[in-house]
């Protein structure tokens, strides 16, 4: 069952972007649950929000800054994931071991390419990701199926 937040996300994401379908939203944020990082392994950039409640500040300040461009995130194949439970012990909790509020983005090759212990918005998110060896080649195949 998808987290509240998770939810109210995905509402928010369709109600600032008209143009996103909401299969796309839908997809792009998702409850830890029994989700595998590996699912997305060469496909998507995950980008996974921890907190140990739901009320954590942090996270709901998170939720907020992510909700702001979520067509930069689409651009780039970001899956949002979302995992306040620690007791659930979800596989991505097992996997990335976090402490309390944290975001950490995994790249399509499925290494971990940042932790960061508070929130960050989208720009800072996107730049990081565009710094990538990974997005460079995307970024340099479009420019040259453009020509």
């Amino acid at each position: 069952m998808k987290h509240i937040y998770a939810a109210a996300l995905t509402a928010v994401f369709l109600t600032s972007s008209p143009a996103l379908q909401a299969q796309e939203v839908e997809f792009i944020v998702q409850d830890a649950g029994e989700i595998a990082l590996s699912e997305f392994k060469w496909t998507h950039r995950v980008l996974v929000v921890f907190a140990d409640s739901p009320l954590d500040p942090s996270f709901r300040e998170q939720l907020d800054l992510l909700a702001t461009r979520p067509e930069a995130l689409l651009e780039r194949d970001v899956v949002v994931i979302t995992d306040t439970d620690p007791a659930a012990k979800s596989m991505v909790r097992t996997e990335l071991r976090p402490r309390g509020f944290g975001l950490v983005i995994v790249d399509k090759d499925g290494r971990v390419m940042l932790r960061k212990p508070d929130p960050w918005n989208v720009r800072e998110i996107t730049r990081a990701i565009d710094k990538t060896p990974l997005r460079q080649q995307e970024i340099q195949n479009a420019l040259q199926s453009e020509r």
